[in-house]
């Protein structure tokens, strides 16, 4: 499908969230880019914590934001099937544990998460929307499913989530997005919508080291600030468990290829998700030597230039002021 460009030259985005510290950063720094991207909503699941907490969480980072003008949707409080995974032992009770961010001033807007995805999507002109996934697929496979017309009329839905090489970070095999509701994925990848997935080979690339952090927090806002901490936090847990310099950042890719795809590197591919195993499920099976003959349903990328996505993403924080 063509790329539609408003008037203003911006891609329309929604992003679906379960916010922790990285989907904060990247909410920021979409809307610290607003000559490029205008956030049309926030839509939130169950992931990274409950639903009642990803969505108090993203309102905190709106409200930090300076940005209560973009509506947030609350969404699915579990996967298609099964229990909730959550993942408070990496991200805290929370999921924004390290900064005591001010409580919102504002609630999330009415309706239904999946609902206002479809609204949104068919309000605009077909190739105007672009979703960034950067939770479980929930959301997203529920509004394919009540208007499966979505996969024809989004520009392009991109995903983090997944591994191609890195192994999983909730089980051996399996990254949490994916594995949270491994059902949704398989829906979502098999619609034939556009497809851009960004799998830990990119972040495990993209770590949050210490100079990385202090000039971050050398930017010298508030907003700054407190994302420094939040990071810090996180960072601490990476550290323990796995001995490196800094944790991945690995939503904020998402926004990143939005604003430079020239720092990633990848290919098309066919892409499965395992839906059955107890040993696999939730790992993203990518076809990539076209072994089994499918076609591809999705762009894999698998490598980011990492000083350029600190750099971008340092500045666009930065121009929130």
């Amino acid at each position: 499908m063509p790329a539609y460009q408003g008037p203003n030259m911006t891609r329309a985005i929604l992003i679906d969230t379960d916010p922790s510290v990285d989907d904060a950063v990247a909410i920021m720094m979409a809307l610290g880019s607003p000559a490029e991207l205008e956030v049309l909503a926030i839509t939130t699941v169950a992931g990274n914590v409950p639903l009642a907490l990803t969505t108090r969480n993203a309102l905190k980072t709106l409200e930090l934001a300076g940005r209560l003008d973009v509506p947030v949707f609350a969404g699915a409080a579990g996967p298609l099937s099964g229990v909730l995974r959550t993942a408070e032992h990496v991200h805290g009770d929370s999921g924004l544990d390290g900064y005591d961010l001010p409580e919102p001033s504002a609630g999330p807007s009415p309706g239904f998460a999946p609902d206002k995805i479809v609204e949104l999507v068919m309000a605009r002109p077909p190739g105007a929307v672009t979703v960034c996934a950067i939770a479980p697929l929930t959301n997203i496979a529920l509004a394919l499913a009540q208007a499966p017309q979505l996969a024809t009329r989004l520009r392009e839905i991109v995903i983090f989530g997944g591994a191609r090489r890195e192994g999983g970070n909730i089980t051996p095999a399996a990254e949490f997005n994916l594995f949270v509701d491994p059902e949704a994925a398989h829906q979502v990848f098999s619609s034939g919508a556009p497809v851009t997935l960004i799998p830990l080979d990119c972040s495990h690339q993209a770590l949050t080291t210490a100079p990385r952090l202090n000039a971050l927090r050398a930017v010298g806002t508030a907003r700054a600030e407190a994302l420094y901490h939040l990071l810090a936090f996180n960072k601490r847990f990476h550290e323990r468990r796995h001995g490196t310099d800094g944790a991945p950042l690995h939503d904020p890719l998402t926004v990143t290829y939005l604003l430079r795809p020239e720092l990633f590197s990848g290919r098309r591919v066919a892409v499965a998700v395992e839906r059955d195993s107890p040993l696999t499920r939730g790992m993203s099976v990518m076809d990539w030597w076209r072994v089994t003959q499918a076609e591809p349903n999705a762009q894999v990328l698998t490598d980011v230039d990492s000083d350029a996505y600190f750099t971008l993403l340092i500045e666009r924080i930065a121009a929130l002021g």
